[in-house]
């Protein structure tokens, strides 16, 4: 119940009146906790929200930490896909997963608020890029689960 208030906070924030989003800070400030809701604004303030785009208009959001890059999955919260919301981090599966003291990790939530407000960094996925991770993964070179793009 509370994850799918928050949702609906963040699926509310529009980019274009800047008093309307700090109302909605506010908001978010009941539903998480400080540390968490200012990390992930520092986050976004550091243009550290990466959104992947291949040619065919499919999106992989990276968020780039303190020691590495974590890949997210905002979810789907429409009503016919709904698709749950994960990010790689370690805190994810501690503080979501297992412990369930938080909501979401700072990653998680910096992408989408990151969406809401267009502050995501767009970086297009070519054919070629997608055809040398593919190469790098067959010889070993890339992890399964990584986007390296040169």
């Amino acid at each position: 119940m509370i994850l799918s208030t928050a949702d609906v906070v963040i699926d509310s924030i529009d980019s274009a009146d800047e008093d309307d989003v700090d109302e909605y800070i506010e908001k978010l400030r009941f539903l998480f906790s400080e540390n968490l809701l200012l990390a992930a604004l520092d986050l976004i303030d550091r243009d550290s929200v990466i959104k992947f785009v291949t040619p065919w208009k499919h999106s992989t959001y990276h968020v780039l930490g303190s020691t590495t890059t974590y890949t997210v999955f905002p979810g789907n919260s429409s009503v016919s896909d709904k698709l749950p919301a994960y990010c790689t981090c370690p805190a994810f599966a501690y503080s979501v997963l297992l412990s369930g003291s938080e909501l979401m990790c700072k990653h998680l939530l910096a992408t989408k608020i990151a969406i809401q407000l267009s502050r995501c960094i767009e970086r297009p996925v070519t054919r070629d890029d997608l055809a040398d991770i593919a190469v790098r993964r067959l010889r070993g070179d890339l992890p399964a689960r990584s986007l390296a793009i040169k």
